[in-house]
This record gives structure tokens, C-alpha cells and sequence, in this order.
């Protein structure tokens, strides 16, 4: 994550960290709460024996008047896995600061 706590999306997790003054005119939405599930997509019409796992992240954003928004997305494992990497990767920076 970056600086003042602004990671991805420009987000910030509410309640776990608050950017200082300064920075809060940079934030342009705010994460509120991130939901997830796995599925496993089984078929479609072009392929009868799919078998092919996904992750589905919802979250729900505030922007800067308030309004809330979900923003929703699927990853295929490898997807999720090179995003679990970043997570993993950003977590190490901040351990050092």
C-alpha cells in the first residue's frame, strides 16, 4: 500500500488506518467492506464440461460525497493468485515503515 494508507483502487480501509490531514484530499473513495466468494462456473453454451473455479469480490465503496457504490469483479485462479501475491507483497513494505 502506499503512503497514508491509500492502496488498491485509491481505497482505505475504514477504521483500520486514516490517512494523515494532508493526504485526505487525495482519497478518492473509501473502502467500506469487501465481500468474496469462490464458484465454479460448470458450463456455458459454447463449452458443455467447463469446470472452471473463479473468485468473486464485491466491494462496497464511499465516494467523497458519500455516496456508496459495490463495485463487483471475478478472477480466475491464476488472477487470483497473481492478486494474492500484491497483498502479500504490500503487507512486507509495510511491515518496514
Amino acid at each position: 500500500m502506499a503512503t497514508g494508507c491509500q492502496g488498491f483502487l485509491g481505497l482505505t480501509m475504514e477504521g483500520l488506518c486514516q490517512p494523515p490531514q494532508e493526504a485526505k484530499s487525495e482519497v478518492t473513495n473509501q473502502l467500506l467492506d469487501l465481500q468474496w466468494k469462490m464458484g465454479m462456473a460448470v458450463s456455458s453454451d459454447s463449452c458443455r464440461s467447463l469446470k472452471s473455479p473463479y473468485v468473486a469480490v464485491t466491494l462496497k465503496v464511499a465516494d467523497q460525497s458519500g455516496q456508496i457504490t459495490n463495485k463487483s469483479f471475478e478472477m480466475t485462479i491464476p488472477q487470483f493468485q497473481y492478486f494474492f501475491k500484491q497483498f502479500k507483497e504490500m503487507a512486507a513494505v509495510m511491515e518496514t515503515v
